[in-house]
């Protein structure tokens, strides 16, 4: 049998490795900034700290091959390296691996000219600046992106863009943002009419008008006017017309890193839960004691498998070179809905503290109400799931392959 579901010494190592880094450094750090309610300066600097203590322990870069100063860690080893950093706040920002850079690298590192990866790849690699991804529009769908009304007019050694962008992630502080805009509003099919552009921040014309607060706070997603911006030709990204390839190509892996944060965020509520309802005594007994509370954790240790089991094989998939979309988007819903139940049994579990700030129960539910929106909200992710599912039953008369593929 070719099923083995023990990891390789050396990536139980690595999991080894960041969760004592994450226990031993990064939640410390982060809880004494929360007890002291430490301003976003404080923040950066301890950031800033804790990212040097990582390089030089070599817990850097897990995402990007040893030429690029990383660790060479395929999706799969990622898996495990995300859920365990993601259990914390910063700790994807501490290793270097962190949205929307890591999905920029990742792009940079396979669409890049030689030129372009030394320019731009090599000093995000080294942790020296920050980049911006733009691609989000507030006028029309952001999960249609052939609609992108932000134009690129070619003139002589230049594009000149001119749009209105939002959710530009990373884009304050950001010394270059890759933007995604219409070069050719009449190609055929749709798919090809947008391009992408290397933007070197800050530039003329770019007006960062504000970062756009959320329910969750203020996360650095910025509202963008791009008025008469002039790039350079060599700084297209990939070729012409390939814009929505490019986008596709970086959002399929960047919804599963997202989906393995959101694991890990889902167990530490988990671990919560199961810890209170030990501790709680109420009416005669310990919650843990009441059935209505073992089938709150019994439900949340299901999905919590079964998202572990998803992300996993959709993760296997990409690191073999398999078609990984169909998977992809099953475990980016399913995670993100069971990473919102599991946090709702955990507040619900703890009563009035889980509804107070004394806990952070409250705090990753206002963010983990975004998992369902960002990287293409549920009911795009749905439909092409079924999409896929009904072209496959038309073909085959089966529904295996749109299954995974699985027994």
């Amino acid at each position: 049998m070719a099923i083995d579901f023990t990891l390789p010494q050396e990536i139980e190592d690595v999991r080894q490795w960041v969760r004592r880094f994450m226990q031993n450094e990064v939640a410390p750090a982060e809880e004494k900034l929360r007890r002291e309610g430490a301003p976003r300066e404080a923040w950066v600097r301890t950031i800033v700290e804790l990212r040097q203590k990582a390089k030089q322990i070599g817990l850097w870069n897990p995402h990007l091959p040893p030429e690029w100063g990383g660790m060479g860690l395929g999706p799969t080893a990622m898996a495990f390296v995300h859920a365990e950093a993601g259990r914390t706040t910063v700790g994807p920002f501490v290793i270097n691996a962190q949205a929307p850079d890591e999905g920029n690298m990742h792009t940079l590192l396979h669409w890049g000219t030689p030129e372009q990866k030394e320019k731009y790849l090599r000093p995000l690699a080294e942790g020296l600046c920050r980049s911006c991804f733009a691609m989000t529009e507030p006028e029309v769908a952001g999960s249609d992106p052939t609609l992108i009304r932000t134009r690129a007019i070619e003139e002589g050694d230049y594009w000149v863009l001119n749009g209105h962008k939002w959710f530009a992630s990373g884009a304050r502080g950001a010394k270059f943002a890759i933007v995604i805009a219409c070069t050719d509003p009449d190609a055929d099919p749709p798919q090809a009419r947008n391009s992408a552009f290397i933007v070197d921040l800050p530039t003329e014309g770019w007006h960062l008008v504000r970062t756009i607060e959320t329910m969750a706070g203020e996360g650095n997603h910025g509202e963008i006017w791009l008025n008469d911006v002039k790039v350079p030709k060599e700084n297209m990204l990939g070729g012409r017309g390939q814009g929505h390839l490019l986008g596709q190509y970086r959002l399929g892996p960047a919804r599963l890193a997202h989906c393995m944060r959101w694991i890990g965020q889902a167990e530490v509520a988990l671990e919560m839960m199961v810890d209170r309802a030990l501790n709680r005594f109420a009416h005669g007994s310990f919650l843990a004691d009441k059935q209505a509370i073992r089938w709150m954790i019994a439900e949340s240790a299901m999905e919590l498998y079964i998202a572990k089991l998803m992300v996993l094989h959709a993760a296997y998939k990409i690191e073999n070179g398999l078609p990984f979309r169909q998977e992809v988007s099953m475990a980016k819903v399913h995670v993100a809905n069971t990473l919102w139940r599991i946090l709702d049994r955990a507040i619900q579990v703890h009563g009035a503290l889980g509804y107070s700030t004394d806990l952070p129960l409250e705090r990753m539910m206002r963010a983990a109400r975004a998992a369902r929106l960002v990287d293409g909200a549920d009911e795009v992710h749905m439909d092409f799931i079924a999409r896929n599912v009904i072209d496959i039953f038309k073909e085959t008369g089966k529904v295996k392959a749109a299954l995974g593929d699985l027994m």
